[in-house]
């Protein structure tokens, strides 16, 4: 029986996979009749590949046939130039010739497609179940819950080493188009030699590491997904990450819990209000001890005045020094229950944290007024629902404990100032990052009457 040569795009492109064992460069033929394959079998799935392409070959009379079935099926693309063609070869696609017809089939091996469970931001309402490490069963999980046509999904290769799938979507009737048009030049501008997550995303999308306040959200979440989108932002979605990346965000974003929106009124004003109220005890209190023990003890009620400097009897340093040596122990607690594993991390931080103050206390350490501070910026510092904002609160407070002492409660007070000034003249691709969020909704109701 005759053979006939491999295509000399093959000869190419074997040049360019010399190093690559799983490569597979195959020829069919049967009674006269030809074709070419030319994939990777480990991110090929092999029993689609059987069941689509090898088994029909051989069972369909004619090679016109057969190249009409390929042309026919769903996940069959055009041969793009090659160094694209490249990218989808790594990616899971197969090549596949029949005379002088080229197709490229997608026949991707995926092993991280199952759906992930919400942990970065539990609710007891709402639901429960997250998105996948899989790129496309995200976008399915996201389509499955915004039913509208002028949902846009629009894919951006960025230029870093691993040429990873990112992937914009938003309401095209609601979303800004400037706003648009600045997330994707911002995405297209990444000089970096590569990213392998959200997070990593995020930083880069943020102009870099030393961005204090993020001016974009992380969530797993695909009812805040949803809810973003209705409000006109934009997502960004990465191939092998379970988050996704939503943008603009402002502060206020940061501080929304979905819990909000599946309870009355009265329950979402009490729950937002402890949070914020949480937010500036986690921010202000250390500060406040070390000004109202060191500096204007004159602030507190004389009986309360003397509460605090009776229960600091014996402890051998300033207020501020037994301010930071307790903050550095909390966040070493903080830090150990996330590093730890889940089955022994909350027993022990717990009796670590409570062996720990009891030693510092009777050893005159520290005060048990201190203690009680401690504990309650800690508790304080978990009711922020986003983690970077979280994360962002914590430098915050440290900043002004340094302030605070240096230059008392005046200090905190200009500390205040200059983060408020700082967070006025933020950005988040052009929304004012302190912008009222009930602004938004107005602009959304007048959307709405057009």
């Amino acid at each position: 029986m005759t053979e006939k040569k491999a295509p000399p795009l093959f000869d190419e492109l074997k040049k360019d996979f010399v190093h690559s064992d799983d490569l597979v460069q195959t020829q069919l033929q049967i009674k006269g009749q030809f074709a070419f394959l030319f994939y990777l079998k480990s991110v090929v799935d092999g029993d689609k590949l059987q069941q689509t392409v090898i088994r029909p070959f051989f069972e369909m009379s004619s090679e016109e046939s057969f190249t009409s079935y390929i042309q026919s099926l769903p996940n069959q693309y055009d041969v793009p130039y090659k160094n694209k063609l490249l990218l989808m070869l790594s990616a899971g696609y197969i090549l596949i010739v029949i005379e002088e017809n080229m197709f490229l089939l997608d026949l991707r091996l995926v092993q991280n497609s199952d759906v992930q469970d919400t942990m970065l931001e539990p609710t007891i309402h709402g639901p429960q179940l997250a998105l996948s490490e899989n790129l496309e069963v995200t976008i399915n999980l996201i389509r499955q819950r915004y039913h509208k046509s002028s949902l846009k999904i629009e894919d951006i290769i960025p230029a870093d080493q691993t040429n990873r799938a990112v992937t914009l979507l938003y309401d095209n009737d609601r979303a800004d188009p400037d706003i648009v048009k600045r997330v994707r030049d911002r995405i297209q501008e990444i000089d970096a030699p590569l990213f392998q997550s959200a997070g990593d995303l995020q930083h880069l999308i943020n102009n870099g590491k030393r961005n204090l306040f993020p001016s974009t959200l992380i969530t797993e979440r695909p009812d805040r997904i949803v809810y973003n989108l209705n409000g006109g932002k934009v997502i960004i979605a990465i191939d092998g990450s379970p988050n996704v990346i939503i943008a603009p965000a402002i502060f206020f974003d940061f501080m929304s819990s979905m819990e909000d929106n599946y309870h009355v009124f009265g329950i979402t004003s009490f729950t937002i209000l402890l949070r914020y109220i949480g937010m500036f005890i986690c921010i202000f209190l250390p500060s406040l001890y070390v000004a109202m023990t060191s500096y204007n003890p004159d602030i507190l009620r004389i009986e309360l005045a003397l509460t605090v400097a009776g229960g600091r009897i014996g402890v051998p340093y300033p207020s501020f020094i037994e301010v930071l040596f307790m903050l550095f122990f909390m966040e070493l607690l903080t830090e150990a229950s996330m590093r730890l594993p889940k089955a022994v991390s909350a027993t022990a931080t717990t009796v670590g944290g409570l062996i720990l103050g009891t030693a510092a206390t009777e050893a005159a350490l520290t005060s048990t007024i201190m203690i009680i501070v401690i504990s309650a910026v800690a508790i304080s510092t978990f009711v922020i629902p986003i983690n970077e904002m979280s994360f962002a609160m914590r430098i915050i407070r440290l900043a002004l404990l340094i302030y605070t002492t240096l230059f008392g409660m005046v200090g905190l007070l200009i500390g205040l100032i200059g983060i408020v000034m700082i967070l006025a003249n933020k950005e988040s691709f052009g929304v004012p990052y302190l912008r009222i969020p009930w602004m938004n909704k107005n602009e959304e109701l007048r959307m709405d009457n057009r």
